[in-house]
């Protein structure tokens, strides 16, 4: 019977241990599940400062829109423990093409690792969850791949599917005020104005703006757009070391919510 009471008392034990070791925050950021290449991106992208602005805790539903290769993945997916879920909203493989590979690398990342255990994939397209949910929805430098139609979708779709009182984080490249769309389009920068305006259009409140990711160094006007600078260098060799002291991209960070 002792034997059978320390056995039950052992078994017990084991099945807390994935909440007794999750990462905390600053955790999940300095773990070394993540990829060296992604760690050297935190001194622009500041993760800890972005996240704990948006209020992202361990035990939300959370869905991440269009994570590309998977950079702000790592971090929620290590970060995100039961009863906590991790959606993210991904490229339709349907599309073909671009989005078909792009796809199918972040599904391969996400079977690589039981670090990913938590973490279900759905279409960009798609309804992204269940109406009223989701505690947050996140989008990181997504919004100008969206100007048009889709965003109207994807905006409309992630208030539906947020609980009331739940949080929406954008970060996006931010263009000089007064950006014409156009410009927006092919530049990759997008005006605060814009961004604000369309989350109020399909019913988000404003709750407050962060620096956390500017950077004054960045002029917005490049022969490639935002992608002249790091990490995408399209210009190549070409004012390389300029470019990489101007480090990444202006950004605003704004928090939104959906009402009560």
């Amino acid at each position: 019977m002792k034997k059978l009471l320390l056995l039950s008392i052992s078994l017990l034990a084991i099945s807390f241990l994935p909440n007794t070791f999750a990462h905390d925050l600053k955790g999940a950021i300095d773990s070394e599940d993540r990829t060296p290449k992604n760690v050297a991106r935190d001194v622009y992208r500041h993760p800890y400062e972005t996240l704990e602005f948006f209020g992202i805790k361990q035990d939300m539903t959370v869905i991440e829109l269009t994570p590309g290769g998977g950079w702000y993945t790592e971090i929620l997916a290590n970060y995100i423990h039961y009863p906590g879920t991790l959606i993210a909203a991904h490229f339709n493989p349907d599309a073909g093409g671009y989005y078909k590979r792009g796809r199918a690398n972040f599904e391969k990342k996400m079977n690589s690792s039981p670090m990913y255990g938590r973490v279900e994939v759905v279409n960009i397209d798609s309804t992204l969850a269940e109406p009223n949910s989701v505690d947050a929805v996140l989008t990181f430098r997504n919004l100008h791949n969206w100007l048009g139609p889709l965003l109207d979708t994807i905006f409309s779709n992630s208030y539906k599917a947020l609980k009331p009182g739940g949080i929406f984080g954008v970060v996006e490249h931010r263009a000089n005020e007064g950006t014409a769309l156009e410009v927006m389009k092919k530049s990759g920068y997008v005006t605060e104005k814009h961004a604000i305006a369309m989350a109020k259009k399909h019913g988000f409140e404003l709750v407050s703006k962060s620096e956390v990711n500017s950077n004054p160094k960045d002029i917005k006007n490049y022969p490639k757009g935002v992608w002249t600078l790091p990490p995408n260098l399209r210009m190549k060799d070409v004012d390389k070391e300029k470019y990489l002291e101007i480090g990444e991209s202006d950004r605003m960070t704004l928090l939104f919510r959906k009402p009560l």
